[in-house]
């Protein structure tokens, strides 16, 4: 089959379909919370994470045998092809457990290491947010709608979100960010992947985060990207492969302004 980006952008609807259907029967359960660490660290993983990845990578394997795929679940396989395909079937497995609707399904196609296709699926709401060739959009059960970044003339005007303050933990980290949060508008925690869908819809103007993993951030760079806005790690360079999260600590910004985006580097860049 085709590794065309048009034809992967077809295709990751076909995925998200499958793992929206396997992860609901799980929601709003009483369903049981393993953890993933043992060092009195929380890190919860439950059958709905580990049934939504399973259906995506069988359609992969099915369809796309030579492509590779990380998953947080089920690791890395490698493939022969160029295009290998990055999944966190749950993000926000803690607000899943917790009934809260904040959650999504990150998919993404990467071409060479360099983020394509990807697509955040809400299937409780209904909403899934997708980038690519065709440009970003949001789908409904109303219909689909163009999305865009809106322009945001100064810090003192944005609206920024981060999933959780212990992120910064970390000196230069805690005073870095203490530093662009005393020069935003408005600060939100939580919100997980939806923070970054949001600043794709133009609703929010900024993320910033540390300590992410690959999967909780590259299959969210084609619709940031495609609605008109940039990701990069605190030093201004773009996210692509596994190799970039280690050289930055999982440390990302996304905004939907470059004027914002060069603001937050030089707050940053004490901690970069």
């Amino acid at each position: 089959m085709s590794d065309d980006p048009k034809h992967l952008e077809s295709f990751i609807h076909t995925l998200a379909d499958a793992s929206g259907a396997a992860i609901m029967p799980y929601f709003r359960t009483r369903l049981d919370v393993d953890n993933k660490l043992s060092d009195g660290k929380f890190d919860p993983v439950t059958e709905g994470d580990r049934a939504g990845e399973r259906a995506i990578r069988d359609l992969i394997d099915s369809h796309h045998p030579d492509h590779g795929i990380l998953g947080e679940e089920y690791g890395l396989k490698e493939g022969p092809s160029p295009i290998s395909w990055i999944i966190d079937p749950i993000d926000g497995t803690r607000v899943f457990m917790s009934g809260l609707p904040t959650w999504g399904t990150l998919i993404g196609a990467m071409q060479d290491t360099v983020p394509v296709v990807g697509v955040m699926d809400q299937p409780y709401t209904g909403e899934r947010f997708i980038g690519g060739p065709s440009g970003a959009k949001l789908l409904t059960r109303e219909g689909e709608t163009t999305i865009s970044c809106r322009p945001c003339s100064s810090l003192g005007n944005a609206v920024l979100g981060a999933t959780d303050p212990r992120m910064f933990a970390q000196s230069p980290d805690t005073e870095a960010f203490q530093n662009l949060a005393d020069s935003v508008k408005l600060l939100r925690y939580g919100g997980d992947c939806y923070n970054y869908a949001m600043v794709a819809l133009g609703q929010m103007d900024l993320v910033v985060e540390a300590h992410n993993q690959a999967y909780d951030i590259l299959p969210l760079v084609p619709i940031i990207e495609a609605a008109g806005g940039i990701v990069t790690d605190w030093a201004g360079q773009p996210l692509r492969s596994g190799s970039d999260f280690d050289r930055s600590r999982g440390k990302m910004i996304a905004a939907g302004d470059a004027g914002i985006h060069a603001a937050v580097l030089e707050i940053l860049k004490p901690a970069a």
